[in-house]
């Protein structure tokens, strides 16, 4: 992303409104909503907050969104996605572009936009489930060896 585009994202997230209630989000540290707040963590959150607890997080050091708001059910559905897909790699089922060039291919985007931070509850859900499968189908395989003799 150039330095055009940031700012022309910059200037969109001022027009911001929470997806869930309508109201205007805010940039604000995450102060008294992270129960520790080492790092000066900066968020997007609800002008409601907390009576509409929607947020998310920015890249460090810039107003850039990580994904977009999520209320609380979203956010654990999202953390859910991640540590089930991050597995896949981890556990070496698949290297890290080919995982998120699965994630792209099952939520039918384009790589550029395959990030767990952006889905909703039905494509979260989606990566849970597919991910599980996965993961299972690699626990039932037997151990073989390849061009033995």
């Amino acid at each position: 992303m150039n330095a055009r585009e940031r700012k022309k994202k910059g200037n969109q997230t001022k027009q911001m409104r929470c997806p869930y209630c309508g109201s205007p989000v805010v940039f604000r540290s995450a102060d008294g909503i992270y129960r520790e707040n080492k790092n000066h963590t900066m968020l997007y959150v609800c002008s409601r907050y907390p009576g509409c607890d929607a947020y998310v997080r920015v890249h460090r050091g810039t107003k850039i969104p990580v994904g977009s708001l999520a209320d609380h059910n979203l956010r654990s559905l999202r953390r859910e996605a991640h540590r089930y897909f991050n597995r896949l790699y981890e556990l070496g089922l698949m290297d890290k572009q080919d995982a998120y060039q699965w994630l792209a291919d099952l939520i039918s985007a384009p790589m550029s936009e395959a990030h767990i931070g952006n889905l909703g509850e039905y494509y979260c859900r989606k990566v849970i489930e597919e991910s599980k499968k996965l993961l299972e189908s690699r626990k039932k395989k037997p151990f073989q060896v390849i061009g033995g003799g």
